[in-house]
């Protein structure tokens, strides 16, 4: 279990990709043509394709004897020790190979490592060089990883997240990097709660925070009143106005005076906020349930025009098209929902109950299932969070019932 440090499980894993990629013989320039110093580098290349690695260092070490400089027995030697996870004797020879190539990015990554890994001070200014170098992805996403922890372990959040950022956009499914990231974020957060309450403890922005804090417990009720102080005390706090409509909508949004209290917030969120997608949605979605469907049509249309990914915007012209018996037209508005949201459940369901109208029964299956997958999934990450939050529940979006 990694607890003081959350990459080294990772590193451990990632360890023998990064010195792949520095052993390709295109990596290191030559310094000597000499056919007996040649002989010795493909030897030893010939040897690590091999997988021999104790042959592949006798074979350096014998080029060395010939060229005391050479750049490409030097960092071999440094990778093959790096795999055997012997930093100490890495480094000199990193060091040497850098002597002879400076812009050897590669080297220059793990001997950042070796550095880490040794305590040396140059540790952060070698890895922070390299990372910004570095083409390798597998060797990147291992050197990030390892200056990230640099920063965590020296208790420099910000620094370890704006390492994390690119590394997650390059790697959006690797669970190391989520893990390490979701703790880095969390400890973020709980660090800028804890200055906001101290430094305004009843500032509206304070009671958008706790509004916020238990829309994601499940409790809507007490949302909305904290949601109305922080209105109070200010009128204009941006996005306030958008988010209290939400949240009513969410609570009971069949009842006349819900609905007349959203339509306030949101024609005040465009006041304040100027319109938006979202807002246009929410307005469509009133629109709906009140029968107007033409003005319904309006806001989804006008939603859509501004954001032509928008799956909600999607969903609710499908809605109308299929309401007017537009089948065929319903189904492409739902196949472009799903398409600009692949897990959103309703999505995939409302496209499964077309598809069978329209007799597209293998199709209808498909959706069938991904939905089913889906609300599978959330079902699981929902049992989840209430293993380590017992007290409270997430407002996870509930899927439409089991067809």
């Amino acid at each position: 279990m990694c607890v003081t440090s959350p990459s080294s499980c990772f590193l451990r894993i990632a360890l023998p990709l990064a010195v792949a990629a520095l052993l390709a013989p295109s990596a290191v320039p030559q310094t000597r043509a000499s056919s007996e110093l040649q002989a010795d580098l493909q030897r030893g290349q010939a040897a690590l394709r091999a997988g021999d690695s104790t042959a592949a260092a006798s074979a350096f070490t014998a080029a060395l004897q010939i060229d005391p400089a050479s750049v490409e027995a030097h960092a071999n030697l440094g990778a093959i020790a790096f795999f055997h996870g012997d930093c100490q004797a890495a480094e000199p020879h990193f060091r040497a190979a850098l002597r002879g190539a400076p812009t050897l990015a590669r080297a220059r990554a793990l001997l950042g490592v070796c550095e880490h890994r040794l305590g040396e001070p140059s540790a952060e200014a070698d890895m922070k060089d390299a990372f910004a170098k570095l083409d390798d992805a597998k060797l990147r996403l291992q050197l990030g990883i390892e200056l990230a922890n640099l920063y965590y372990q020296q208790g420099d959040l910000e620094n370890t997240a704006s390492v994390l950022r690119p590394l997650l956009a390059a790697n959006p499914d690797n669970v190391d990097v989520l893990f390490f990231a979701q703790r880095v974020y969390s400890e973020l957060a709980d660090n800028t709660l804890n200055k906001l309450a101290i430094l305004a403890p009843n500032s509206a922005r304070m009671e958008q925070l706790i509004a916020e804090r238990l829309i994601n417990a499940g409790d809507l009720k007490d949302a909305i009143i904290h949601y109305r102080k922080a209105i109070a005390l200010d009128p204009r706090l941006p996005g306030m106005h958008f988010e209290l409509a939400e949240a009513l909508m969410e609570g009971t949004p069949n009842e006349a005076v819900v609905q007349q209290e959203a339509v306030r917030e949101l024609q005040s969120a465009i006041q304040v906020d100027g319109d938006s997608p979202g807002v246009e949605c929410e307005l469509g979605r009133i629109a709906l349930l009140q029968f107007h469907t033409d003005e319904a049509e309006a806001h989804y249309k006008k939603a859509y025009v501004m954001d032509p990914h928008n799956s909600t915007a999607q969903m609710g012209l499908a809605s109308l098209a299929e309401k007017q018996g537009h089948l065929e037209q319903a189904a492409t508005w739902l196949r472009q929902a799903v398409a600009s949201d692949p897990l959103n459940p309703d999505a995939h369901y409302q496209l499964c109950q077309i598809d069978k109208k329209l007799n597209l029964d293998a199709d209808a299956r498909k959706e069938l299932q991904l939905f089913l997958d889906i609300r599978a999934s959330r079902d699981k990450a929902r049992q989840l969070f209430l293993e380590m939050n017992p007290q409270t529940a997430p407002a996870v979006e509930n899927p439409p019932a089991k067809p």
